[in-house]
């Protein structure tokens, strides 16, 4: 099954659990904007609906995702959230969900029947509904610029400033995720582009200090999968001195 078909199967699959419910399916993420990686990329959906859902509305899309997600065909991930229409024709920040899928609840959801992800609010919703707004793909009904409204800046960055508050502490151990997002926050401070993370690396390698080249190139190549029958090296050092740097630098801009 390529992947295609795979997103139509899942349109198909969201419109028999909620009917006249759901309102729209949009991708948002990498297979959007045009940086997806079959072997470890997620696949990033909002799904916006009419009315609160209902416990069986819930549980249905548990057991449906949970099936979907065995039958993915490639090495990724779902990651996907139900949020109610009138939180995105006006936007409330942070904004509240109906229910949230993604491979950090999966276990929990395949053990306990009872256990949802749902009810609150996620300010992570402002990055995924700009970038529906700006990178976008409708898979079903109505089109994003008919529904989605632009978010407002502070918000978008104070969601995207969550991705790398703990940059230099963290990415030691996540490299290629934080290096990739700090250049892409930057890009967006500094140039106000809606970017990839990979768009966002290509980017450093154009602006930023050429020290720093050899780094980026290697979370680059990493990320779109290429020198992965190798172990990429990293210097720690470095990396802890390239999140100050650019930590300092978007601390610049707020």
């Amino acid at each position: 099954m390529n992947i295609d078909t795979y997103l139509a199967k899942m349109v198909t699959t969201f419109q028999k659990v909620l009917q006249d419910n759901l309102s729209g399916i949009y991708l948002h993420g990498s297979l959007a904007m045009g940086c997806f990686n079959p072997d470890k990329s997620d696949l990033d959906l909002l799904i916006v609906v009419n009315n609160r859902l209902s416990k069986d509305e819930q549980k249905a899309m548990t057991e449906h995702v949970l099936l979907l997600h065995d039958e993915r065909p490639s090495g990724g991930g779902i990651e996907l959230s139900v949020v109610l229409e009138t939180y995105i024709r006006s936007f409330v920040y942070p904004t509240p969900f109906e229910y949230h899928y993604s491979d950090y609840h999966r276990e929990r959801y395949q053990s306990d029947p009872d256990y949802l992800c749902g009810g609150f609010e996620d300010p992570d919703l402002a990055a995924h509904c700009t970038v529906i707004y700006h990178r976008g793909i409708t898979l079903y009904g109505s089109p994003i610029r008919d529904l989605f409204q632009p978010v407002e800046r502070k918000y978008y960055v104070h969601s995207i400033l969550n991705d790398i508050g703990d940059a230099s502490k963290e990415i030691v151990d996540q490299p290629v995720y934080y290096c990739l997002n700090l250049c892409r926050v930057l890009l967006y401070l500094q140039e106000g582009t809606v970017s990839s993370k990979l768009e966002g690396g290509e980017w450093g390698l154009r602006t930023l200090p050429s020290k720093f080249h050899s780094m980026i190139n290697k979370c680059l190549e990493a990320y779109i999968g290429r020198g992965k029958e190798k172990k990429l090296e990293f210097d720690n050092k470095q990396l802890v001195e390239f999140a100050e740097y650019m930590q300092n630098k978007i601390h610049q801009f707020y």
